[in-house]
């Protein structure tokens, strides 16, 4: 009988956990969601139009992927290449690179 309370005690946190949005995915859902809504209303150019225009630069490095920091308004791409990580920040309504850290 306590064993079979200590299971669905133990199964029912486990429910309740997986329910549960860790802050580093629902700050990022929240970036994205803003950075779509920036576009939708033309202040932005898209994610696809930044990556057409920077990708092509960073010859021999692997894309890992972006990040948007709405009160910035940028995307910053992060690739790594040998070993090194390295951040494309650029601005997201211009597609101007504002920097590249090496």
């Amino acid at each position: 009988m306590m064993q079979r309370n200590l299971i669905r005690s133990l199964a029912a946190g486990l429910a309740m956990a997986s329910l549960a949005v860790p802050p580093a995915a629902a700050q990022q859902s929240r970036e994205q969601g803003e950075a779509r809504k920036e576009m939708r209303a033309g202040n932005v150019l898209s994610l696809r139009q930044i990556e057409r225009r920077v990708l092509p630069t960073m010859a021999g490095a692997e894309y890992l992927g972006p990040a948007y920091d709405s009160t910035a308004m940028a995307y910053r791409l992060k690739f790594i290449r040998d070993g090194r990580v390295m951040f494309v920040d650029v601005d997201a309504r211009t597609g101007r690179i504002l920097q590249r850290t090496q």
